[in-house]
């Protein structure tokens, strides 16, 4: 797999990374576990993570669609946009993939499905099939004991927030480097 392999939604920004919008899920059951996939990078497989269900926007797609669309493809789950709530979060991540430096603008949204799903990865594309690993229903004393990196980092205490009820409020995370590269200049190569 090549950086070419990131798909046609992953764009050369000004800056010379390749950036791309996504919408992101935060799913809850109704034991407050979290959905999360864990997946690794084909140029360093011995490294992998979680991160919350969701992908890129495609052209033309509203933030909702492409998190319902997101939702179905990754995790088999069908909901409407009537399931959704906020966006709750937003961040823009900086990481490594594809041996080159990617950045995402994130938009996060709530989803909860009380009686609970089985996730199934009969929706992934063969690229995914190549980096991800496994997706898991994790409480966030999991998530806070798990080796493993989990993206963004906060999200133990974000959902241990949305457990308890949403507020209104979108936190913005800001600007997160989930690598964190050494020396900023990395951003430009």
């Amino acid at each position: 797999m090549t950086s070419a392999s990131l798909g046609p939604d992953w764009v050369r920004g000004p800056d010379g990374l390749r950036h791309r919008r996504a919408a992101r899920v935060i799913v809850l059951d109704g034991e407050d576990r979290v959905l999360l996939v864990r997946g690794h990078d084909a140029d360093e497989p011995d490294r992998s993570w979680w991160f919350t269900v969701g992908g890129g926007i495609d052209a033309g797609e509203s933030e909702v669609d492409a998190a319902l669309r997101e939702l179905r493809e990754e995790a088999g789950l069908e909901l409407t946009s009537s399931d959704l709530v906020g966006p709750v979060l937003t961040r823009d991540a900086y990481f490594h993939f594809f041996a080159e430096t990617c950045r995402q603008q994130e938009v996060f949204f709530l989803a909860r499905v009380d009686d609970g799903h089985e996730p199934t990865d009969d929706g992934w594309t063969a690229e995914e099939r190549g980096v991800l690993d496994e997706m898991r229903w994790l409480t966030t004393a999991e998530l806070r004991a798990e080796t493993r990196e989990v993206f963004p980092t906060v999200l133990p205490d974000v959902v241990d927030a949305l457990a308890r009820g949403w507020d209104g409020t979108v936190r913005h995370l800001g600007t997160q480097f989930d690598d964190e590269p050494s020396d900023p200049e990395e951003l430009g190569r």
